[in-house]
């Protein structure tokens, strides 16, 4: 009997060691004591909801926590309804603790709105309190007398909390900020006047209001380096003058080109008409014979012709001997 009844409450002890196992397992109890002690009343049936609704009560009850001792009159709906929405609660409160301390004006929905729009809430709180500086690129830019300058320069911006959500970002400052100086140097009579007063560029460009629709507010734009560059004037003016001399040649050698076609088409034309003298020649024994049949031209009219043409040949060949004998007696001599 004794055995039976050792062995009872064993098995007794044993389930009831499995059961509270499973309680503290399913039930955060030592979340609640530290939430008890804390001071933040959360009932025991809250935490088990949240483990229904498949929420880590220690992602919910710890930043309760730490906002009731911050002082911030936060609840666990709050908290539990920006965890459901994929925010992250933790940083929520640590921004709104923060902007507490730095005496910054903002709200739960706020900070839940940030952080769910992608946005370092908490960041953005420490960028309010404590500026950031960003460096642009290089500038480049050309003044009236033609040479380039080329600028660095140095932007000091704060947070705006009220435009984080939907405001640009650093990148459409810098993009603003280095139009702003182009303009500014563009707008110069001469480069001199820029590395004189580079001063002007900053004032310039701050009266623009470039943080407009951005999520930062511009306090200030400080030039870091000034530098010259190239003669881009005289470099455009080389370029332009290269360019019109080729035109100039493309267009001489066109004009000869079009001299040598004139030329060859003058050549055709003295063959074509040399060709039609040729065939009027030609034409000329066709004529007398039809004039002899015809009787416009009589047999002596024909016979002096005749005489004259060979009186012709005889003198023209007379001619050409005589060069010829004038040549042949030099040899003649020689010999």
């Amino acid at each position: 009997m004794m055995d039976a009844t050792l062995v009872g409450m064993l098995v007794l002890i044993a389930i009831g060691v499995i059961l509270l196992a499973v309680i503290f397992t399913f039930v955060p109890v030592m979340l609640y004591i530290s939430a008890w002690a804390s001071g933040v009343r959360v009932s025991i049936f809250t935490l088990i909801g949240m483990r229904l609704r498949r929420v880590i009560p220690s992602r919910i009850v710890n930043p309760l926590i730490k906002a009731h001792k911050a002082g911030l009159n936060l609840t666990t709906n709050q908290l539990e309804s920006h965890f459901l929405a994929g925010g992250n609660v933790d940083r929520v409160v640590n921004a709104l603790i923060a902007a507490e301390r730095a005496d910054i004006n903002l709200a739960f929905e706020r900070a839940a709105a940030i952080d769910l729009a992608g946005r370092d809430v908490l960041e953005a709180v420490q960028m309010s309190v404590n500026p950031r500086v960003i460096e642009t690129p290089i500038v480049a830019a050309v003044a009236k007398d033609g040479i380039e300058v080329k600028v660095r320069a140095r932007v000091t911006v704060r947070a705006n909390i009220e435009r984080l959500v939907g405001g640009a970002g650093e990148e459409t400052i810098l993009a603003r900020v280095g139009e702003g100086i182009v303009t500014t140097i563009g707008s110069a009579e001469s480069h001199k006047q820029v590395l004189e007063n580079p001063d002007k560029i900053s004032q310039t460009v701050l009266t623009k209001g470039l943080d407009a629709g951005t999520a930062f507010e511009i306090l200030s734009i400080d030039i870091a380096d000034v530098d010259v560059g190239k003669n881009i004037g005289a470099e455009l003016q080389t370029d332009q003058a290269e360019a019109d001399k080729r035109i100039a040649q493309a267009k001489a050698e066109e004009r000869r080109a079009m001299a040598v076609a004139r030329e060859q088409e003058m050549k055709a034309y003295v063959e074509e008409m040399r060709a039609k003298v040729v065939e009027a020649e030609s034409e000329v024994p066709r004529a007398m014979a039809e004039a002899l049949r015809t009787g416009k031209l009589g047999a002596v009219d024909y016979l002096n012709l005749q005489n004259l043409m060979a009186d012709t040949e005889m003198r023209s060949s007379f001619s050409g001997l005589n060069g010829d004998d004038k040549s042949g007696g030099g040899d003649l001599t020689k010999k």
